[in-house]
């Protein structure tokens, strides 16, 4: 009978394995089980949605020449983040009768890479959607792309001479760009610059709020902020503008709460907030016109609908409808007129774009299901002991006989930290430790209540899986903040999921592993997978990793960027490949940390020229070896098969 038989016969499905990594709860549409159990993504084309089976497109890429790791785009979700983002607030205008509009911009420093920015770019012109830039980096990058009259230019962050110059250039060229004062010295810097230039600058105010946000961004806002005017601060700044006769230019007040907010009653603290200073400058002469609420927009990494760290109590529409609702009561109350809303949605926008494909190259297990061979005598006492325990378990026994391997354990390590047992007996013991921990894990089903001390028996006893990857270069956020992303096979979905695993990357660091996973009802440290067959191409992927992954990244022992390819779906239902982006080789990497490729070949030249001077190696040998080298300069960084 073959497998998948087996296990339909044993009534899971693809609709349970949907259930079990959690996919409709944070997938948002965008990601499905198909029935035959392959993972898929729902992209467009003019038809409508077409299902894309991961499979497929790995398949694809093999037949292309490309290998694992790979981060795949998909430039429709990205789309279809912006429609949701503009619609929501289009809906929540109309709703409640707000007198002014919406406009969206993008903060590049959440995905800089060109295709992103191109793409929000693209699909954001019939918005309006413009881009925020924090350096001057992101603005030359920012006013290469973004010619819409229309869409907002916001800067934000520290800003020279030469960054304000290059702004103000851009407004007299007809761009909508906004300068934001950030920290009070800026203002004279700008005041400066604009007279030189001859020009009549738009000024935005960031202002501290006294609202803040718990969680892992809560740095980003409250009067903790590196960045934003105090309220003396912002007096000051208004009264020079009155002084010069510049309050006209003052349009826009900005605060930032952080990326991911995931309380909405945080969100509606600081709008009420946000909209009183706002509401204020106005009453203070300020031409004003503009409020941009900054970011907070959150994603619900683990579907759990909760105010957590990985998650949001709210979706798009309800936060769409607060900020509205805020703002408007506020500024009705105030007789000040509605002003324009913009976001720097950044995460909510780009964050479902990509998806990080990796295969599984080994695994280890320390589950011992036979009984582990007897030892020849005389047997130490401690082992005797061990197994005495194997011997007498049973399951009405559990709780007592898993301490007592676990005390029986520490007794065998320090006998042979002295000297009492030998290598073979210390091994010996190890395994029939594991044995007695496999048998007492597969009875913990029978019993009613498990004690406290064992529940986390099964993540104790996790395989480990070796994946094709590196956390610091690929997943930094798992790593650095606990940052949880949904993690799931793309294969094999109609078949239970019979192991459970941590993952390992092939960095030389104990810190590159993954031991934090989504899961329903409640995520868990191993994840759910399948035992994996003797050369099957086990392939697991990571979802909502579009912000910030790709920038954070950094080379841990030398792993670069991974090979990169976007992907549609034409008219014909067929997938198709644009823009596809080799990963970093060897040598590229090597470059980066102030090697040259060449010098290295040269010196590895002359070692292997002396080896055959010295008739270590022959001449045949010196040629095959130098192949071997230049080709690892060419290589891939990641392990190829």
């Amino acid at each position: 009978m073959s497998r998948g038989l087996t296990e339909a016969l044993d009534g899971w499905d693809s609709v349970r394995s949907s259930e079990l990594y959690g996919v409709d709860a944070w997938g948002n549409g965008y990601f499905h089980v198909a029935e035959d159990g392959f993972a898929a993504v729902r992209l467009q084309n003019s038809a409508g949605p077409v299902s894309v089976k991961f499979h497929d497109i790995v398949q694809g890429l093999y037949q292309r020449g490309f290998s694992l790791p790979i981060l795949l785009r998909f430039g429709d979700l990205l789309a279809a983040r912006l429609r949701a983002i503009h619609e929501a607030f289009a809906k929540a205008i109309a709703d409640s009768g707000y007198a002014g509009t919406y406009r969206g911009v993008y903060p590049i420093k959440v995905n800089q890479q060109q295709q992103t920015v191109a793409d929000v770019v693209k699909f954001g012109r019939e918005f309006h959607h413009g881009l925020e830039a924090g350096s001057k980096a992101e603005l030359i990058a920012a006013l290469a792309y973004l010619h819409d009259p229309e869409a907002y230019i916001v800067c934000n962050g520290y800003k020279d001479a030469e960054f304000i110059d290059l702004a103000l250039s851009s407004l007299k060229m007809g761009l909508q760009t906004i300068l934001v004062i950030e920290m009070p010295g800026e203002l004279e810097l700008l005041l400066d610059r604009a007279a030189k230039m001859s020009i009549r600058p738009r000024i935005g105010i960031r202002v501290k709020l006294a609202s803040s946000v718990g969680g892992k961004w809560s740095e980003s806002g409250g009067e903790s902020s590196v960045f934003g005017l105090t309220p003396p601060q912002v007096i000051a700044a208004v009264d020079r503008l009155r002084e010069l006769g510049m309050l006209d230019c003052l349009e826009l007040l900005h605060y930032h709460l952080g990326s991911q907010v995931p309380n909405i009653r945080e969100i509606r603290e600081a709008i009420r907030e946000a909209a009183q200073y706002y509401a204020s400058l106005v009453q203070e002469g300020a031409k004003m016109g503009i409020l941009d609420i900054g970011g907070g927009l959150a994603i619900d990494y683990d579907g759990s609908r909760c105010n957590c760290a990985s998650s949001a109590n709210y979706d798009v529409g309800e936060y769409a409808a607060d900020v509205v609702e805020g703002v408007m009561d506020v500024c009705t109350r105030a007789a000040v007129p509605h002003p324009a809303l913009v976001s720097e949605s950044g995460r909510a926008l780009v964050g479902y774009n990509s998806v990080l494909l990796m295969n599984v190259l080994s695994t280890r297990s320390v589950e011992v299901a036979e009984v582990p061979k007897p030892l020849s005598k005389p047997i130490p006492e401690p082992i005797r002991n061990l197994m005495d325990v194997a011997a007498g378990l049973r399951t009405r026994n559990l709780g007592e006989f898993y301490n007592d391997a676990i005390y029986y354990r520490e007794e065998i390590q320090k006998a042979f930290k002295h000297g009492d047992l030998t290598l073979r007996q210390h091994a010996a013991a190890d395994r029939l430790f594991w044995h007695i921990l496999t048998r007492i894990k597969a009875e913990l089903p029978k019993l009613r209540f498990v004690p406290e001390d064992m529940r986390g028996l099964e993540e104790l006893m996790a395989d480990v899986y070796y994946c094709n990857f590196s956390v610091f270069q690929s997943l930094p956020d798992s790593w650095a903040i606990d940052q949880l992303f949904p993690i799931m096979p793309i294969q094999r979905l109609n078949e239970k999921p019979a192991r459970l695993a941590v993952l390992s990357d092939i960095t030389c660091d104990c810190d590159g592993k993954i031991d934090h996973f989504v899961s329903m009802p409640d995520n868990r440290a191993a994840l759910p997978v399948h035992a994996v067959g003797p050369d099957e191409d086990y392939v697991l992927a990571v979802f909502l990793v579009g912000a910030y992954q790709e920038t954070l990244g950094d080379l841990h022992n030398l792993f670069g960027d991974t090979n990169v390819a976007s992907i549609h779906v034409d008219d014909a239902g067929e997938i198709s490949y644009e823009q596809e982006l080799d990963g970093d080789s060897v040598g590229d990497v090597l470059s980066y940390v102030e090697y040259n490729p060449q010098g290295l070949l040269a010196r590895f030249r002359e070692l292997a020229e002396e080896a055959v001077r010295q008739k270590r190696i022959s001449p045949t040998e010196r040629r095959e070896i130098l192949d071997a080298y230049e080709n690892g300069l060419r290589g891939y960084t990641y392990f190829e098969t």
